[in-house]
């Protein structure tokens, strides 16, 4: 087995860093505590280096950043929610009003309802539908079979659809 060199690290920091942090955002919902979620799963990349499979490092790295995601979520307290206009193409201040609050109560609806789905269906709509992974990354990252992600996403992609699909509360 080799062992990962402090230049492989800084590679592999460079090319997963943002899709890294932009997974953990999706699940923390706070850009600085998703940025210290990618930095504190790259430490603990490095401290277990020897004993790294380099073929496996990739998936490695989402499985630790997402379970202290996951933890990170747990012990929080107070949710801080954050407006999501930033990762649209069209910035709010160019579309109407009307417009921006639709796409702002619409996507409050989408994360209350990706929010309210059990962790292992989250986990895996996350991934293959904001991610965009395939189901063999995915399957890897979460070490569960890919056939597993397939039922999995076809159970969130329901749910979401059933809760989307109910008037919102006060129409």
């Amino acid at each position: 087995m080799a062992f990962m060199r402090e230049e492989d690290l800084e590679r592999l920091y460079a090319r997963l860093e943002k899709p890294l942090c932009n997974e953990v955002f999706r699940w923390v919902w706070n850009m600085d505590d998703a940025q210290d979620v990618v930095q504190d799963a790259f430490v603990r990349l490095w401290r277990m280096r020897d004993r790294i499979d380099p073929a496996t490092v990739e998936p490695l790295i989402y499985k630790i950043a997402l379970n202290l995601a996951a933890s990170r979520r747990r012990s929080s307290k107070i949710w801080r929610w954050v407006s999501l206009d930033f990762l649209r193409e069209t910035p709010a201040t160019s579309r109407p009003a009307d417009e921006s609050l639709a796409a702002q109560d619409e996507t409050a609806r989408l994360r209350a309802a990706v929010e309210a789905l059990p962790e292992d269906l989250r986990r895996v709509i996350v991934l293959c539908e904001f991610s965009e992974l395939r189901y063999d990354q995915v399957a890897a990252m979460l070490s569960i079979p890919s056939g597993t992600v397939g039922s999995r996403r076809h159970r969130a992609l329901r749910r979401l659809r059933q809760a989307l699909s109910a008037r919102p509360e006060g129409l």
